[in-house]
């Protein structure tokens, strides 16, 4: 198992559910994301750009995207929060909570961000 699936499986339910559940809907969404782990985090990357990352917060779990600041869409479920300036989150408090489709246009609006970049 590498380091960034260490730090899933080792979160306490419902969190690690989650967690699951969020890294495998963003190998799918984009199949071509490689996987990392970075200041003890999972981090996803695109094209040698990180576009995203999981993180989990006590009572919550965050899919934070570096550039988030300027993605267009679905802006009402992006979190700002804890004096970020150009970081963005979805935020997760149960396994219900996830918008897969949210989700996904989100990833994909994240990759697009990184290659006009």
């Amino acid at each position: 198992m590498n380091p960034a699936e260490n730090y899933i499986v080792s979160k306490p339910e419902p969190w690690r559910t989650i967690l699951m559940e969020l890294q495998a809907i963003i190998k799918h969404t984009i199949p071509n994301i490689e996987e990392q782990y970075k200041w003890h985090l999972p981090f996803y990357k695109v094209d040698g750009k990180m576009c995203c990352f999981l993180n989990f917060r006590k009572t919550f779990v965050d899919v934070g995207f570096i550039n988030g600041i300027h993605i267009a869409i679905h802006k009402d479920h992006l979190v700002a929060g804890e004096k970020r300036k150009t970081l963005r989150s979805l935020r997760y408090y149960s396994l219900e909570d996830i918008d897969v489709a949210v989700l996904q246009d989100i990833l994909h609006a994240a990759v697009a961000l990184h290659k006009n970049k």
